[in-house]
């Protein structure tokens, strides 16, 4: 029986195959006999070497991982104190006869307060800033309140 011509292409394809992996196998290996020979220091000088890089990069990456905890560690914290920020904003504007808590939206981003909403006349709105400014951590307050006036 004859080998059909699509087997002799197989044939040849996984011979050429074999051939290069066993050249680039050959560069490999001589490659790395040349790196050992130009590296006068012994096995056990290599070995501690080796030891010693890679204690440096757990190093490195533990203090990488400690930075990133503790920015993360930062960022929470700075998120909660400007929940604590809003919270009491929204608590003083609610006890205020003038303001209504509901009517007003109070973000807060790195303790810089931004009011929202509506407010009966000029001086409720002016006296919401001053009721957000007089909160503890508060560093500046954004007053986008619109007066609205209520008709009789």
């Amino acid at each position: 029986m004859r080998p059909t011509r699509s087997t002799l292409i197989r044939s040849s394809a996984t011979v050429l195959a074999l051939a290069a992996a066993t050249m680039l196998g050959a560069c490999s290996r001589d490659d790395a006999r040349s790196d050992v020979r130009t590296d006068n220091r012994t096995v056990g000088q290599q070995t501690d070497a080796a030891i010693a890089t890679t204690e440096r990069k757990a190093s490195e990456v533990a203090t990488n991982i400690s930075q990133g905890a503790s920015n993360a560690a930062d960022a929470v914290g700075s998120k909660a104190k400007d929940m604590a920020i809003t919270a009491e904003v929204k608590t003083r504007l609610a006890g205020d006869t003038q303001l209504s808590a509901l009517a007003i939206n109070v973000d807060t981003n790195d303790g810089r307060v931004v009011l929202r909403g509506t407010a009966p006349d000029t001086a409720a709105r002016t006296q919401a800033t001053e009721l957000a400014r007089s909160v503890d951590g508060v560093l500046g307050v954004d007053n986008v309140l619109t007066v609205q006036v209520r008709s009789n």
